[in-house]
């Protein structure tokens, strides 16, 4: 099997759209000899901040020595991004010989048996990678929820919880406490729980999951004093970037009787971190360019605060691109006043809104600034081109698009794999 045919047969999958629960996971993990078995975990769920604290949680343990595998999604580019070990991309050639092994063994099965979707086959494929190369330990992002998401299989030395905030309702559940209780799922007997959910309701869930598991539960508050303890700034911008920096560095510390780290390795791996995409700054053609896939209304506030905070005082045109099951018109009123030009364009998903209707709730959020609507990235580009400072946000596809338009990502033509139906099974 070449690469492009594994990419090929992982396409074919997305057409079992998105399962909610754990047997095929399970059962593909079985016939594979239960690779995760042979594996330690640093499980992390929550709706905003869990690739950050991953990549975080990542170079921290790099720094102090260890093999550490990293499993996120979705990709910005290259399906390849989503399993690495010590920020090493999977190879073409791994991905093509695990790809073949995993379906042979599935179509070894019995015919009577689930197809799994392409997030479970992905899943155990990382598993059963990270167990062949001996990672010593995985970081382990949930993909949607947490308590019947395929990643839910595995026994973690700590079950992390970034924030709760509203985000795929429809599916999680309309309030903090529901989406909490699906997030809060991850949490596994004894199994030591930190989280840095700020919402009073949200968090009173998770302690409570967390009691009745017999779990350490621990609440971070407040952000990482980077100055202080890096003598630097972040690399990763944003006072919520340092409030994920917080909960990770509190990870590391509870688990210094598994993992040993020593305080000098804390600081380099907070300072070598890196996650593209999340207030990313870029230079291309004389523009400056800040990416941030803040992709729902609490992503938009941390974007607001950190352009109102951080980057006070710089002038702007705003990219704008949401998907359709989106507080759009929230996310704008909160957006649209920062911003004197806005070009709103359509993301490359069957799920995102039409940029007229972005448009829309544009002018309505700043009836002065000049909007335009764009079927294309690249024809929004090309209105902004003479832009000085440019802010594209509201979806991590569109981050991804972008990367590849300015020449920041290998034009690998995988950003496609992210796309999954609308319809989950199982629930």
């Amino acid at each position: 099997m070449t690469y492009a045919e594994a990419l090929a047969y992982l396409r074919g999958l997305a057409v079992f759209g998105a399962r909610f629960g754990l047997e095929t996971s399970q059962r593909i993990a079985a016939a594979l000899g239960n690779p995760q078995e042979q594996l330690r975990f640093i499980h992390v769920a929550g709706t905003n901040g869990k690739g950050s604290t991953c990549a975080m949680l990542e170079s921290v343990y790099r720094a102090a020595g260890y093999r550490v595998g990293l499993f996120t999604s979705p990709h910005l580019v290259s399906f390849r991004e989503r399993m690495q070990i010590n920020r090493e991309l999977i190879s073409e050639a791994e991905v093509a010989r695990l790809v073949e092994q995993v379906s042979c063994r599935i179509n070894l099965q019995s015919r009577e048996t689930e197809s799994p979707t392409f997030f479970e086959f992905v899943t155990v494929m990382a598993l059963k990678w990270f167990a062949e190369q001996r990672c010593d330990v995985v970081i382990w992002e949930t993909g949607l929820g947490g308590r019947l998401d395929a990643t839910n299989i595995v026994t973690p030395l700590a079950s992390v919880i970034t924030n709760i905030a509203l985000d795929h309702q429809q599916w999680l559940g309309d309030t903090l406490a529901k989406i909490a209780a699906e997030k809060a799922g991850i949490i596994k007997l004894g199994v030591p729980v930190l989280t840095a959910a700020e919402a009073p309701e949200a968090s009173a869930v998770i302690r409570a999951v967390a009691e009745r598991n017999h779990a350490p539960f621990t609440a971070i508050t407040g952000e990482l004093p980077a100055e202080q303890m890096l003598g630097a700034a972040l690399p990763l911008r944003g006072a919520h970037q340092r409030r994920n920096a917080a909960l990770a560095v509190a990870v590391v510390r509870a688990l210094q009787d598994k993992l040993p780290v020593s305080e000098v390795a804390v600081r380099q791996g907070l300072t070598r971190s890196r996650w593209d995409g999340r207030l990313q700054e870029a230079r291309v053609g004389g523009q400056k360019f800040i990416l941030d896939g803040a992709h729902n209304l609490d992503g938009v506030h941390a974007l607001t605060a950190a352009l109102q905070g951080e980057f006070a005082g710089q002038s702007f045109t705003l990219v704008l691109g949401t998907l359709a099951d989106k507080d759009s018109a929230a996310m704008c009123h909160e957006l649209a006043p920062l911003a004197p030009r806005i070009a709103t364009v359509r993301v490359a998903s069957v799920r995102s809104l039409p940029p007229e209707i972005l448009a829309g709730h544009c002018r309505r959020a700043n009836p002065a600034a000049v909007v335009s609507a764009h079927e294309t990235v690249t024809s929004a580009l090309a209105a902004v081109a003479g832009e000085p400072c440019v802010v594209v946000a509201g979806s991590l596809y569109l981050i991804g698009e972008v990367l590849e338009l300015l020449g920041l990502g290998a034009a690998a033509g995988e950003r496609g794999l992210n796309e999954w139906h609308p319809t989950l099974i199982g629930r």
